[in-house]
């Protein structure tokens, strides 16, 4: 994120509030609602703060994954209310931290733009992409043979997560584009007049498709209780989704970054490149320990689990 910031810190492509001047007042690149940002838009603070994210982040997966796998080794409770302690700390930091690094990191790209609903419309995104990715890891490593104990019940209940949160994250969408319609202030609604009708339309189809792929096709697909137990139904609509979401973040930043000379194939490449970094590191660490957490105090009830 530091190397992908510091080019387009570079180039001031990406980052609009980057360029010299700016918020220097008689300055010719001068701006002045980007001036009253410059507390929080200067790039040292901007820098530490995607550098703290991080870390917090790599600092309690490591925790929750190491008190897991001591766990497995030793027994006993104390280390499943360690991870409940460590878990409640970071569902704080996390909230804050996710919201704050929306703004930063996608927001800020929009810099005259207003939304406080949009820390929590990219943390929903997030949140359910992720349930989409758990799940279908969990349904490839049962066709491969592993992960016995997983039952129907068991994927209904990420059947019923991903039906949910699709619909939450709708909930949030039409939330900030319902509030940004109805007051129809300028500052506001520029964001949507660029990929609504904005660019001789060229975002337009990808605004209503991103509607359909993220919200129509899971809640259609998922509505049934059978379809929620069905590997081959949960696996499409998890790829759905997440194609979905790749969308959603396409929609997010093109039209503020390119505008009207928009592309698609190294997007997609970029976007591969970074898949295939996560199945490698993930495919590495579930190949480093147990499947199951063999000493966990609710194994039991999670294997006869029933929905």
């Amino acid at each position: 994120m530091v190397v992908i910031f510091v080019v387009g810190l570079l180039n001031h492509d990406i980052f609009h509030w980057t360029l010299p001047g700016i918020m220097e007042k008689g300055n010719a690149n001068y701006d002045a609602i980007i001036a009253g940002k410059s507390g929080f838009l200067s790039i040292p603070f901007y820098l530490i703060r995607t550098v703290s994210y991080i870390i917090i982040w790599v600092v309690f997966t490591n925790k929750l994954r190491s008190l897991s796998l001591q766990e497995d080794l030793n027994g006993g409770t104390e280390y499943f209310h360690k991870s409940i302690t460590a878990s409640a700390l970071f569902l704080v930091l996390f909230a804050v931290t996710s919201s704050m690094s929306a703004w930063d990191w996608v927001m800020s790209i929009d810099t005259h733009w207003f939304s406080t609903m949009f820390g929590w419309y990219v943390f929903a995104s997030w949140w359910v992409s992720g349930i989409a990715a758990t799940t279908l890891i969990v349904i490839f490593l049962k066709q491969a043979g592993y992960l016995q104990s997983i039952k129907e019940g068991h994927l209904h209940d990420l059947g019923k997560f991903m039906f949910g949160f699709s619909i939450f994250w709708t909930y949030v969408w039409f939330s900030q584009f319902m509030l940004i319609w109805y007051a129809n202030l300028p500052e506001e609604a520029v964001y949507f007049n660029q990929r609504l009708g904005g660019f001789n339309g060229q975002y337009t189809w990808l605004f209503f498709f991103n509607l359909f792929i993220n919200f129509a096709f899971p809640f259609l697909v998922l509505m049934t209780r059978d379809a929620k137990r069905q590997m081959i139904m949960l696996k499409i609509v998890s790829i759905a989704i997440l194609i979905g979401h790749w969308f959603d973040f396409y929609l997010m930043i093109m039209p503020a970054t390119m505008q009207a000379e928009n592309g698609f194939i190294i997007e997609i490449g970029t976007g591969l490149v970074f898949l295939g970094s996560f199945l490698l590191l993930i495919t590495k660490r579930l190949s480093q320990a147990s499947l199951v957490p063999v000493h966990h105090p609710f194994l039991d009830e999670s294997v006869h689990h029933t929905t």
